[in-house]
C-alpha cells in the first residue's frame, strides 16, 4: 500500500459514523448487508447520511457495494483492510520482534473462533 492510499484509508476512517460502518461490515463477513441494515445499525441514520459515508468508505477502497434485486449490498474490503495494518506495522520491529508480539497476538486472536465455555 502506497502512503497516499493509506491516507486516504485513515482519513476515511476518522470519521466516527464511517468507523463504525467498516467495524459493523468486517464483523458482517464476506457476505456484507445491505444499506438499509447499516442505516438501523447506525440508529437510523437518514438515506442521504449513509449514502454520504457509505461513498467515502468506498472511494477509500475500505467498503465495496454490490446490487442484489433492489437491495445494495455492502462488505469490508479485508485486502484494503489488511493492506492498511501492513502499512502500519511494516517497520515496526526494526529488528527487534518482542515489540510487534502484542499486536501480532492481537491479531491472531481476533480471527480465532469462539468457544463456549463448558465449565459452568
Amino acid at each position: 500500500m502506497l502512503e497516499e492510499q493509506a491516507l486516504a484509508a485513515f482519513a476515511a476512517l476518522s470519521q466516527e459514523t464511517r468507523l463504525r460502518m467498516v467495524r459493523l461490515l468486517v464483523k458482517a463477513g464476506p457476505q456484507g448487508l445491505p444499506a438499509g441494515a447499516i442505516g438501523e445499525a447506525m440508529d437510523g441514520a437518514s438515506a442521504s447520511r449513509m449514502s454520504f459515508h457509505l461513498s467515502q468508505l468506498e472511494q477509500a477502497g475500505l467498503v465495496a457495494s454490490r446490487r442484489e434485486g433492489r437491495s445494495i449490498i455492502y462488505s469490508a474490503v479485508y485486502p484494503t483492510l489488511s493492506d492498511l495494518v501492513a502499512f502500519l506495522m511494516r517497520d515496526c520491529c526494526n529488528g527487534h520482534p518482542e515489540v510487534c508480539a502484542p499486536a501480532v497476538a492481537a491479531l491472531s486472536c481476533a480471527c480465532e473462533p469462539k468457544t463456549e465455555d463448558t465449565h459452568a
